[in-house]
């Protein structure tokens, strides 16, 4: 049989291992769920051992259903959740906490702290992010302050520092028998410790953040060998790796400039290729590192980063109990013929693009007693569209060049009365792929570059394949009065965590 290319795709709610022949298409997978640690408000980890062992676990099942082993495949190729940090013990290997997930707002102290310096600008320039809970750097500070002798010992090498890429690749990699630590330049990019034009960590950002060099994992591209894989994995290059929005925008083969696409996934995240120069935003955009391929140069990205799309229905599920399943989702939502003026704004951790408002909290507005769970049901929906339509335009503004066609993917891209109302309101039209799960095959298109199954971004594209265009139907009056009311909700959510 002709040679495979798998993908570790680890998210914030689930690790799935999939793989994928050389045209794209998916020949197995497997995924796990892991529990989500709330111990305070405001407060999101996740048990980095658990994740490592469902990693493992959802590897072999994979490599099972398709009757394959380690022989068969070119490269592996890993994506994560972004900015989720991890400090573990080099001796031993165990996690010294918690990893602290992206959504946390434990640090937002550390931020006003910063911003009381006045040093927000001075970051952004160097990162292209703003001061925020999102990133890395305060999450380990915050670790590197809480656990005893932790400091210390970082500043020894004895405790390291990564995302979950870098956990991940270290314990694929060997872990205490030589795994490698290092971090691939998209998840380093978001950090907030990584100065975003020379790619290296910046001595002054080091300085404002208090992090001891000696910590951190060496920076490399997103596609070339790391090292032989380990375990049921047993000599497989381990040959890309992307933050999974990055990933994301390789598997939709946006490699030219204004090609955007969006993610739904716990949170929703809009990325437009900007090409080789970074772009500075001034409408509350994020310019991040889109993909650094082998010794080419970098790309770079506007993004939009939405905390809280997918995790919704997750709440509605976990929470309320008003469904059974998060599938059930879109047939509740349609038992209602629109939204009967409820907006939900699911500001759990506030607001990110393109308002940051960490002191923003969730709402339900416009509940009368005509309302039932089927409204709640769809404007939870709605909500993520809602979101998307005002990164949107700050991206068209920043960037100044309008968007065609909105390329979707993630788990809630296969809700059609979603994507309808996404067409609706941005009044363009939305293009669904072939395959929804993208960021995994991102990876996996990153790992076969690196080892040449693929011999440029051209092949890549070629693989591009649609499934469904939603076309905008709605009249403009209405998308008006929709949006002004969403906005109006908003607003009221805004000054509630002072």
């Amino acid at each position: 049989m002709s040679k495979l290319l798998g993908a570790l795709d680890q998210g914030t709610t689930s690790t799935r291992f999939v793989l994928i022949d050389a045209g794209g298409d998916v020949i197995a997978q497997s995924q796990r769920e892991h529990r989500q640690i709330y111990p305070r408000p405001g407060w999101v980890e996740h048990d980095a051992g658990e994740i490592w062992r469902n990693a493992q676990t959802v590897i072999e099942a994979a490599l099972a259903e398709a009757k394959v082993s380690a022989r068969d495949l070119s490269a592996v190729g890993v994506t994560n959740q972004r900015e989720t940090t991890v400090l573990w013990d080099a001796a031993t290997g165990a996690p010294l906490h918690n990893a602290i997930v992206w959504m946390d707002t434990r640090t937002q102290a550390g931020v006003d702290q910063l911003a009381a310096q006045d040093l927000g600008d001075l970051v952004r320039t160097k990162t292209g992010l703003p001061l925020a809970t999102y990133f890395s750097a305060l999450k380990l500070r915050w670790l590197l302050d809480e656990i005893p002798r932790a400091r210390a010992r970082a500043a020894r090498g004895e405790a390291l520092f990564g995302t979950i890429d870098s956990w991940i690749v270290w314990n694929l990699t060997g872990g205490l028998a030589g795994g490698r630590h290092i971090i691939d330049a998209t998840n380093a990019s978001r950090t907030q410790l990584m100065n975003l034009e020379t790619l290296s960590w910046d001595e002054e950002l080091l300085q404002i953040f208090d992090i001891p060099a000696d910590c951190l994992p060496k920076i490399c591209s997103s596609s070339e060998v790391y090292g032989d894989c380990v375990g049921a994995l047993a000599g497989v290059p381990l040959a890309g790796a992307l933050g999974d929005q990055h990933a994301a925008l390789l598997g939709q083969a946006c490699v030219k400039t204004g090609d955007a696409k969006n993610t739904y996934g716990t949170g929703c995240f809009l990325l437009m290729n900007v090409g080789d120069t970074p772009r500075v935003s001034t409408k509350g955009l994020l310019t991040t590192l889109a993909y650094k391929l082998g010794d080419a140069k970098p790309c770079y990205a506007l993004e939009g980063s939405i905390a809280i799309a997918g995790a919704l229905v997750q709440w509605l599920r976990d929470n309320l109990g008003i469904i059974g399943e998060s599938s059930e989702i879109e047939a509740l939502a349609r038992s209602v013929p629109d939204n009967g003026d409820v907006y939900f704004v699911p500001a759990f951790s506030g607001l990110f693009a393109p308002r940051w408002r960490g002191d923003a909290r969730g709402l339900i507005a416009g509940l009368t007693r005509f309302s039932n769970r089927g409204h709640i049901a769809r404007a939870a929906l709605e909500a993520a569209a809602f979101q998307t339509r005002e990164v949107l335009a700050a991206m068209v503004a920043d960037s100044g060049l309008e968007i065609g066609a909105l390329k979707v993917d993630g788990g809630m891209a296969a809700n059609d009365l979603l994507m309808q109302f996404q067409a609706d309101v941005i009044d363009a039209p939305v293009v669904r792929p072939h395959q929804l799960e993208l960021t995994a095959i991102g990876a996996a298109y990153a790992a076969g570059l690196a080892v040449g199954v693929y011999e440029s971004l051209d092949d890549i594209a070629a693989h591009a394949r649609e499934s469904r265009r939603f076309t905008p139907d709605m009249p403009k009056e209405e998308r008006a009065r929709l949006i002004a009311s969403w906005e109006k909700a908003v607003e009221r959510s805004l000054g509630w965590a002072i």
